[in-house]
């Protein structure tokens, strides 16, 4: 397990990085995603505790209310979210994970939020 902390360092979330590395990293370009900029690691249910700060981590939805984003609700870093494509799984903050740079990071896809298949009519 690795420690994922938010910038103050209320917020503290043991997460299981896969020993292999992630199979895809990503950014979004989602209206949300986009200003926030982030590189996203996808984890299991599992994967993820919360040790500390539970208290500090406040809750933002949008549009169809699916899709969980959290973030410190003291120094305002986004830690981890629920993605509305699977709502079961955790997408973690990779910038907030001890021991991995972001900026060292290759092959970093870019997801379509834009055209987002949930949005796709019928």
């Amino acid at each position: 397990m690795k420690k994922l902390t938010c910038h103050c360092g209320g917020v503290e979330i043991q997460v299981r990085v896969p020993d292999e590395g992630f199979k895809k990293l990503m950014r979004c370009n989602c209206s949300l995603c986009k200003r926030k900029g982030y590189i996203i690691g996808m984890i299991g249910p599992e994967d993820l505790k919360i040790s500390k700060g539970e208290n500090l981590l406040k809750l933002y939805q949008y549009h169809t209310k699916t899709a969980k984003h959290y973030f410190c609700s003291n120094c305002g870093i986004h830690t981890h979210n629920n993605p509305r494509s699977n709502p079961k799984i955790y997408g973690i903050n990779i910038a907030c994970v001890e021991g991995i740079n972001p900026f060292e990071l290759k092959n970093v896809a870019i997801n379509d939020g834009v055209n987002h298949p949930l949005d796709q009519k019928k």
